[in-house]
């Protein structure tokens, strides 16, 4: 089976829709020539602020760099311990050794590859000082189990929510739920700006604020340098690009679980799908399936033309950057198992449901000669 090429993502379409607005947006920053922090980012931040329901944004120039300033601000560092998934992206335990601490790795559920709470509170130690939920694939890790297990032990928090834009569960976006969040507004994000850029969320006025001055080179007055910072500010051009896109992330969502729920009936079967609580909590970043022959299924629909990903290829523990930084706990056989298995299929608003029959065709093809 084969036909006209399916993109893995398609930003082209997406783009070309509010070409109007973006442009004014970048006529609005060069006229002004506020090109880092400044006005757009002030009113972005009080925007996304109010959308996550949460007191404090911070912008940041990127999702790790987010994730490192958010653990630093709440006073994470050296000799700490920050459990972690050993199943998720390389930044999230990147965060945790920039901010001076050490990942500690456990396992993940077999059905939606966010942590598993159990494996959670057997990793922890006497030296554990968070836990860092990842919010993998657009739905929410069990924050309400997780919380009181962070109550019990006393532990921070914290959310990578780079995944998760819009994402609900018990009531809260994501963003929410925790000590502060961190967010990447990559390009392919279901909210993705038009370079690198991120953001972090708190209801923590004092953490907001160490966050702001250790984004902006540990500034509290102009010339007055009272942290040791970085420099990960967020610049005014892509808070315009983010301000234009936030309203319309809601429907973007809704597009992303129509078409998910498409997947789902069309497969039927021919592959393990994503086991989701609340679909209609879910932002379906990705949709990831499970496949016995993940590599032989991916070959065969890059031949239908149909492009695909792969989130992710190895836990943690199997980065060389990383094996001598952080501890593992358990055997990690679920994680193992999403490494072995997980392929992503297409999925974004504009996909068309004639595109996705074809795809799940061939995935119904593929299983069908194991």
């Amino acid at each position: 089976m084969s036909g006209r090429p399916v993109p893995f993502l398609d930003l082209d379409r997406q783009h070309a829709e509010m070409r109007v607005e973006l442009l004014a947006a970048f006529e609005r920053v060069t006229s002004a020539s506020a090109f880092i922090l400044g006005e757009e980012v002030e009113r972005f931040e009080e925007e996304f602020a109010t959308y996550c329901g949460v007191g404090h944004c911070v912008g940041i120039a990127s999702g790790t760099a987010a994730l490192t300033i958010s653990l630093l601000a709440a006073g994470i560092g050296e000799g700490d311990e920050v459990i972690v998934p050993a199943h998720t992206f390389i930044a999230s335990a990147l965060g945790i050794v920039h901010a001076g601490a050490v990942p500690v790795l456990c396992d993940v559920e077999d059905g939606t590859g966010l942590i598993d709470v159990a494996a959670a509170e057997a990793a922890t130690t006497d030296r554990t000082a968070a836990i860092l939920a990842v919010h993998l694939y657009g739905q929410l890790c069990d924050m309400a189990a997780l919380r009181a297990l962070a109550e019990r032990r006393g532990l921070m928090l914290f959310e990578d929510a780079a995944q998760a834009h819009g994402a609900r569960r018990d009531g809260a976006r994501a963003g929410a739920h925790g000590t502060a969040a961190g967010f990447s507004f990559y390009p392919s994000k279901n909210l993705g700006a038009l370079g690198d850029a991120g953001a972090i969320t708190t209801a923590d006025a004092e953490l907001a604020a160490r966050a702001r001055r250790l984004r902006d080179l540990g500034q509290r007055e102009r010339g007055e340098h009272v942290d040791l910072g970085f420099n990960e500010r967020l610049d005014g051009l892509q808070a315009a690009f983010l301000r234009v896109k936030l309203p319309r992330l809601d429907e973007w969502n809704a597009q992303r679980r129509m078409r998910a729920a498409t997947y789902a009936e069309l497969l039927d079967g021919a592959v393990r799908v994503l086991e989701v609580g609340d679909p209609e909590g879910c932002a379906y970043h990705l949709f990831p399936v499970r496949a016995w022959d993940r590599d032989g299924l991916r070959r065969r629909l890059a031949a239908a033309g149909v492009e695909t990903g792969v989130h992710y290829s190895r836990p943690l523990q199997g980065h060389h950057s990383l094996r001598e930084r952080c501890i593992v706990t358990g055997d990690l056989a679920n994680s193992g198992a999403w490494a072995a298995e997980e392929l992503s299929l297409p999925l974004y608003p504009g996909l068309s449901e004639a595109d996705i029959e074809r795809i799940s065709a061939v995935c119904r093809e593929h299983s069908a000669v194991r």
